[in-house]
């Protein structure tokens, strides 16, 4: 069993909310699937993109997963509906020309009986954050597809100096803006008391991880994602800012 609570927010600066997210649970199913996208393409094109390509993998896991499922059969399952997402993002993009190249970034999340299975593309992250043991503590899950990461893997930045870089918002890889698209897929093991984060970059560049495990390990769980919002906007909140938390019980 899952705990989840779910945040989305406008920030301070944009006119427009063009993240989305979408929260596939209940009784009915023996899966949880959490995706979280931040869509890109102008003022009708971003929002789409991004409500779009939620919706649609959601779906698509919906319709697709099942109990007797091994655990390569879920990760296809998961990389068809990335590309599901993708498609779906695409073809829509081709129907007005004031939607060509619109693309957003995904990250998601399939999670049962302790394992989740977790699929990414763009700068929109995954992390763990363990609440008890030697462990205990935030890890990053996911690897951005993204300029600043280039340069942070390659030693030529700090992660800090990756939140401040002029071309922090530049990716590598998106759904939509072309008819194929490669998500990086990762399996975790999770422990009762483990924490699952997915949230796009609005978080992450106003709040550092040490930040976002302070709070959510601080207690009533209920108001974390509340209190990494208000971090957020005390620091100008220039994004879009979305988080999906999740608890294993």
């Amino acid at each position: 069993m899952m705990n989840i609570w779910g945040m989305t927010d406008i920030g301070l600066v944009r006119r427009e909310n063009q993240d989305a997210y979408a929260v596939i649970a209940g009784e009915n199913s023996c899966y949880t699937v959490c995706v979280v996208c931040d869509g890109m393409g102008g003022p009708s094109g971003g929002k789409l993109a991004g409500r779009l390509a939620a919706d649609t993998f959601a779906a698509t896991c919906d319709a697709n997963l099942s109990e007797d499922m091994d655990v390569d059969r879920v990760r296809e399952v998961a990389a068809f509906a990335v590309a599901s997402a993708n498609t779906a993002v695409y073809e829509r993009s081709l129907t007005e020309p004031g939607l060509r190249g619109m693309g957003t970034t995904l990250v998601s999340a399939i999670v049962r009986e302790g394992r989740a299975f977790i699929n990414n593309v763009g700068d929109s992250r995954a992390y763990l954050i363990r609440a008890s043991g030697e462990q205990r503590g935030i890890s990053r899950i996911t690897r951005d597809h993204s300029v600043v990461e280039r340069l942070v893997e390659r030693g030529d930045i700090t992660e800090e100096e990756a939140r401040r870089h002029p071309n922090r918002n530049l990716i590598t890889r998106a759904l939509g803006p072309d008819r194929e698209a490669l998500s990086d897929s990762y399996l975790v093991r999770l422990e009762a008391g483990d924490y699952l984060l997915l949230c796009t970059d609005g978080l992450i560049g106003t709040v550092t991880d040490k930040e976002m495990e302070r709070e959510i390990l601080a207690g009533d769980e209920n108001l974390c994602l509340d209190r990494l919002l208000a971090i957020a906007k005390r620091r100008g909140a220039p994004d879009n800012v979305t988080a999906v938390l999740l608890r294993q019980q």
